[in-house]
């Protein structure tokens, strides 16, 4: 299950990410997994959850993440939620590319659920990836 946290820069979308994060860590008997861009979130994220920083694997495009988020996937069979933040700073802000990539994150995660951060307004969402909302 994919679920999206929508708003503008400044909106508090990574906070109310970290609360859903801490929120759940005692209600998951899998483990947490949380992937971001530029490693801001080490001293918010509990340290039993897997911080994961996008730049230290060179991922720069939507086929490289998906690939990166697939092969996460495989190494641990007792993951049950992973959070991206800031998914469009990977993807170059195109919102295209976005819902290519969350059709095939949802593809391959039947029983994790998926919680992405998106920078923009609910009104500049394609249809593609307003879906998951």
């Amino acid at each position: 299950m994919i679920k999206l946290i929508v708003g503008g820069k400044g909106s508090g979308k990574t906070k109310k990410m970290v609360d859903m994060i801490n929120e759940n860590l005692s209600k998951v008997k899998g483990n947490i997994v949380c992937i971001e861009k530029s490693m801001q979130l080490g001293y918010n994220i509990p340290t039993s959850v897997r911080l994961i920083d996008v730049d230290n694997y060179k991922v720069e495009d939507e086929k490289q993440f998906y690939g990166f988020f697939a092969g996460i996937l495989a190494g641990n069979y007792d993951i049950e939620q992973i959070y991206v933040d800031g998914i469009l700073r990977v993807l170059d802000k195109d919102m295209n590319k976005l819902g290519e990539l969350l059709e095939k994150v949802d593809a391959i995660t039947n029983d994790v659920t998926v919680v992405f951060t998106v920078s923009a307004e609910e009104n500049e969402l394609t249809d593609s990836v307003k879906k998951y909302l």
